[in-house]
């Protein structure tokens, strides 16, 4: 049986930004992009924005990855970006995040564990995430070869393979092809989410934290999801409001998703949680979010405009989560599959035990 492939973080590349700008998009569009534009150093890498309730950049696998930027190499044909530029001037991808971001990987050498997103995530990278990055970097390298052995061919020209040699000569003429949304944020909103409904679905769980991006839950299931990394959807608020969202989310994914889960298991010191993919993982910390809180409907709260409402959630989070799994006062004492073994042999029993929480 062939060996499945993980899906690579490539979330960190593409910096997020919100939405919701005023103005229309101003002056001329350009049609092409060349791979020397990816580059940090560009004039236009550094202005690229995917918007801040974009999905993760975490669905291609590695085979795929590397697939992709061979295609671009060869000259294949690929689709076209989707962007929208706003009145500041900023690069919002519409669609084709993945594909920009699989060469931004390739030339920063950064799928996942890499400078950029050692510097976004705050030095959390996880053991699924390096494990990703090492697999799709050696698979690279065997097939392709990396964006510095490309730089350096044409310095020695007699020493390396000529199909080698073509792809780096026909790097400075490659591109990829740019169509621009026009109109306003409104206009540009509505493109987004019609092509991303289209050609590859976002996910019902995808789907409900984009639409509850702003209201306390789904602040809270994200900021629970990284440990306080990554984007910071809760930015608007004060800088005590921040600094107390993410210390409260960190110690939340500590107590539900730590000690790392290894296979095969041969001890009960095992997570709460286990090993999920990332649109899972999030499901679960936002139905977590949501029953602790007694929250029926995503958008039952409203919006959080200051945060404090999203600070009383990851508090209650924070209590039941000690309560199961930890040394705390107000714990129980009982190890935590005591829990999810009485409500799995009898549900009145179960009933009781969560009363207690």
């Amino acid at each position: 049986m062939a060996k499945e492939s993980l899906k690579v973080y490539l979330d960190a590349l593409i910096c997020r930004e919100a939405f919701e700008v005023q103005g229309q998009n101003i002056g001329r569009n350009i049609p092409m992009i060349s791979i020397r534009d990816l580059e940090k150093s560009s004039f236009f890498y550094p202005f690229l924005r995917k918007p801040d309730f974009q999905r993760e950049t975490n669905e291609w696998e590695s085979q795929k990855i590397c697939e992709f930027i061979e295609s671009f190499l060869d000259g294949d044909l690929i689709p076209c970006v989707i962007l929208w530029r706003s009145s500041s001037s900023y690069y919002f991808v519409i669609d084709g995040s993945h594909r920009l971001s699989s060469l931004i990987a390739w030339i920063n050498d950064d799928y996942g564990d890499g400078k950029i997103s050692q510097e976004f995530y705050d030095g959390d990278i996880t053991e699924e995430q390096k494990v990703a990055a090492q697999e799709v970097r050696k698979l690279i390298k065997a097939a392709i070869g990396s964006y510095k052995d490309y730089q350096s061919l044409t310095q020695h020209q007699g020493q390396v393979d000529q199909k080698f040699l073509d792809r780096a000569r026909n790097l400075g003429a490659l591109g990829i092809q740019l169509q621009w949304v026009e109109g306003n944020s409104e206009k540009a909103e509505a493109s987004f989410f019609k092509i991303n409904q289209q050609a590859a679905p976002i996910g019902e769980t995808e789907m409900r934290l984009l639409l509850a991006r702003k209201t306390p839950n789904g602040v809270a299931a994200r900021a629970i999801m990284r440990s306080g990394n990554g984007h910071k959807y809760w930015s608007d608020f004060s800088q005590d409001k921040q600094d107390e969202i993410e210390q409260l989310a960190q110690e939340i994914h500590q107590l539900i998703f730590e000690p790392k889960l290894k296979n095969p298991i041969k001890t009960l010191d095992v997570p709460i949680v286990g090993s999920l993919s990332a649109p899972e993982k999030l499901e679960v910390i936002l139905e977590y979010v949501n029953i602790v809180n007694n929250i029926e409907v995503d958008s039952q709260l409203g919006d959080d405009p200051t945060g404090e409402k999203t600070v009383e959630l990851l508090k209650n989070c924070k209590k039941v989560a000690q309560r199961i799994n930890s040394n705390h006062p107000s714990s129980l004492g009982l190890h935590p599959i005591i829990y999810f073994t009485l409500a799995l042999v009898s549900p009145k029993l179960g009933h009781f035990m969560a009363s207690l929480l």
